[in-house]
Formats: structure tokens, sequence, C-alpha cells
């Protein structure tokens, strides 16, 4: 999940959590707009997490036996 879909994520949850009136039998929305945020908000700090480990991975790489232009 990247950035993007965690805020959608929490959107959703959101959504679901404080605007939707509605009910349905053995189904709270409220938790689940709860545990939508909590996702979304924890696919953003994963995501973040990997990006940082993935930034210091990369090398600069210098090839010395390519022909001059």
């Amino acid at each position: 999940m990247y950035l993007g879909g965690s805020i959608a994520l929490i959107a959703l949850g959101a959504i679901l959590a404080f605007a939707v009136q509605d009910a349905i039998s053995g189904v709270d929305l409220v938790a689940v707009g709860y545990i939508c945020m909590a996702a979304g908000a924890l696919g953003i700090v994963l995501s973040l997490v990997l990006n940082s480990q993935r930034e210091r991975s990369v090398r600069d790489v210098r090839r010395d036996d390519l022909p001059p232009r």
C-alpha cells in the first residue's frame, strides 16, 4: 500500500466513522471506520519507513570503462 492508498483509507474511514448515520445489522460502521483509519495510518508509516530505507540503499555507480563522448 502506498501513500495515496493510505490517504484514501483514512478518508474512507473518517466518512464511515463520522458522517454515516446508517445502520447495518451486525456491522458497527463506526468501528469499521476507525479500523480503516488505523490501517491507513499504519500504511503511511510503513510506506515512509520503506521509502527511507530504499533511498539509503541507492548507490552512485560510476563506470569508467565507457568510451568518451
